[in-house]
């Protein structure tokens, strides 16, 4: 099944120094249609002003990931990690036992957007942990790029059988994805306009893929997405367990 979510019906926050749209239950939004997909609870498409600064804030046993979509996105967290990524640039942190962390807008003058989600992990209480990596837009051009995964061979390694794709498409460009029994997935387009199956997406839209054993969709113009792929049914650990 393709569960189509449109722009317009996803929560969307106003903090003026940031604006967010919230796709599942998340803070204040509460919504119980809307509680993940598998191991993906959190899926939120960040903007931050010039100069903003996220506060320090702590988290536990989540994998939380970011996808820098425009500006510069720098990182603090509590053990004492840094650093600057650009569009394009993924990071996941491995909060585990618990740290804190800080997202910040790195420019004074302009705008930036990420792509924020949080996977449960398959153990609770992991020593937490940062990996990042910068890939351009040649490397996820015309192809889904795996830039998230399980295995120790994977660009980023995430504590659970899930794997993220981005993508650059130019028009008329055609891609497939497989998923295997007991898997689905959430597909967000960030730019664009592209078709799946008979249904027309525009930016902003989504999809929840649930029992579905293949993706396909074609752009119609340039186009940049996201899709992640899980398991289904999966038994939450550590904090959220209790």
């Amino acid at each position: 099944m393709l569960d189509i979510r449109r722009d317009r019906e996803i929560h969307h926050e106003e903090g003026g120094w940031f604006q967010a749209r919230w796709h599942f239950s998340f803070d204040r939004y509460r919504d119980p249609r809307q509680m993940g997909v598998g191991p993906l609870r959190v899926f939120n498409h960040d903007r931050l002003a010039p100069g903003a600064i996220w506060p320090m804030h702590p988290h536990a046993d989540v994998e939380g990931i970011t996808y820098v979509w425009r500006g510069i996105f720098r990182h603090a967290d509590s053990l004492r990690n840094d650093g600057t990524l650009h569009p394009g640039g993924v990071q996941l942190m491995t909060l585990g036992s618990g740290a804190e962390h800080s997202e910040q807008n790195g420019s004074k003058t302009d705008p930036m957007e990420f792509l924020q989600l949080w996977i449960l992990p398959d153990t609770a209480g992991l020593p937490p942990s940062l990996q990042q990596r910068q890939f351009t837009a040649e490397e996820r051009t015309d192809r889904f790029l795996k830039v998230i995964g399980p295995a120790e061979s994977d660009p980023i390694r995430v504590h659970q059988d899930a794997a993220v794709y981005v993508s650059r498409l130019e028009p008329g460009r055609a891609l497939a994805h497989d998923f295997r029994p007991g898997r689905g997935g959430y597909l967000y387009l960030i730019e664009g306009h592209v078709t799946v199956g008979a249904d027309e997406l525009g930016a902003g839209d989504a999809v929840k893929i649930l029992d579905e054993p293949r993706l396909e969709l074609t752009a119609q113009e340039p186009s940049e997405l996201i899709l992640v792929d899980v398991p289904l049914h999966v038994t939450p650990v550590g904090v959220w367990a209790r």
